[in-house]
């Protein structure tokens, strides 16, 4: 069974370097999924998560799937805001829905959505999503 939750957006801001860029000083396409990454988890540690500790505790979030739209390229030293809002929350996976845009003139640059499964550290098999987690994103989603 899945229920639809639905938290309030969490923002990453972030520049982008020459490293982020292709020969004509575009963002290169893969990079946004490292942009949305990053996001992903900060949103986590912003809830009180940090993903190293969560390994100690034989818990690990894995990408799953994941699809991305691109609507407009980003450029060399563009400041960038990168969202994370979870949109469903199930027994072992969350499905995040994440935008970037361009800090300047608020242009949707990429978008897309994001299946993150919890699994195991030891034997990387699915696992129940811990309660004290489910209940933040709970209570983050009553707070709209």
């Amino acid at each position: 069974m899945r229920a639809q939750h639905v938290t309030q957006p969490y923002s990453l801001r972030c520049r982008v370097y020459y490293e982020d860029t292709d020969a004509g000083g575009i963002v290169y396409y893969v990079n946004y999924l490292k942009f949305m990454e990053r996001a992903r988890t900060e949103r986590l540690r912003a809830l009180g998560f940090v993903q190293s500790r969560l390994a100690e505790e034989n818990i690990l979030f894995v990408v799953h799937s994941c699809e991305a739209r691109y609507h407009a390229p980003a450029r060399l030293d563009d400041e960038l805001e990168v969202s994370a809002r979870v949109i469903e929350l199930n027994r072992a996976s969350l499905r995040f829905h994440q935008q970037v845009t361009r800090r300047d003139d608020g242009v949707l640059l990429c978008e897309g959505y994001v299946t993150v499964a919890c699994v195991r550290s030891d034997n990387f098999r699915p696992r129940a999503i811990p309660e004290a987690m489910r209940t933040v994103f709970a209570s983050d989603s009553d707070s709209i």
